[in-house]
Order: C-alpha cells, then structure tokens, then sequence
C-alpha cells in the first residue's frame, strides 16, 4: 500500500535553510516528485528524482538551491532547500507516479501525470 507523508517544514528567515521529508512506503521502483502551493497559485513542479536516485531535474527557479535526493532503504525522500526565499514560501507535497509503472524515464513535470501524494508541508520563510 501506497502512503506519503512529508514533514520538516517551518518559519525560516531569508537566506535560512529547511530539509523536508516524505516517509514513502511502496514506491522504492517509482518515479518521484516535490511540488509546492502558494496561495491562490496552481501547484508547481520543483524537483524530480528517478527511481534510483541517479537523474534529477529542477525547475530553474531552484535550480542550485534545492537538491532532491532518496533513501530506498530508508523509504524516505528528501528535499533540502538552501538559500531560502520569501517566494519559496508555499504547502510542498511529495508525489509519486505508480501509473507509468517501475523503473521508468524521463520527466514528468505536470501534478497530473503523478497519482500519489502526500499531505503537504509548509514552508514559510520570512523577509
């Protein structure tokens, strides 16, 4: 069975740094994702990472900041974020995409192409 949960979110001064979590059992052979929400935004891609851990990708507003790691053993996902921002405030969700089956490719950048999701963390950093 299929849970997320994400966790290690908070209130960080500009310039601060917070590492997420997502306990993620079931998905050690998928494909997953850290998006994120800001009020009254749509949600937005921030980081994909494949099944092994060897490819990522970052949306370019990211890109050198955060880093997007996994721990199959640990069923654990990670999203460190350095150099924090008063715009990276926003819910981050942990997703996973089941429905291109394991050990896939390439980039899936869009909420919908992902099936599984956690609750959501939030991430609010001050000016």
């Amino acid at each position: 069975q299929v849970q997320l949960v994400e966790s290690g979110g908070g209130l960080v001064q500009t310039g601060g740094s917070l590492t997420l979590s997502c306990a993620a059992s079931g998905v050690n052979k998928y494909r997953m994702a850290w998006f994120r929400q800001a009020p009254g935004k749509e949600r937005e891609f921030v980081a994909q990472i494949s099944w092994s851990g060897s490819n990522t990708y970052y949306t370019d507003s990211v890109k050198g900041r955060f880093t997007i790691s996994r721990n199959n053993a640990k069923n654990t996902l990670y999203l460190q974020m350095n150099s924090l921002k008063p715009e990276d405030t926003a819910v981050y969700y942990c997703a996973a995409d089941l429905a291109s089956g394991p050990f896939s490719s390439g980039l899936k950048l869009a909420a919908h192409q992902y099936d599984y999701w956690g609750q959501g963390t939030q991430v609010t950093v001050s000016s």
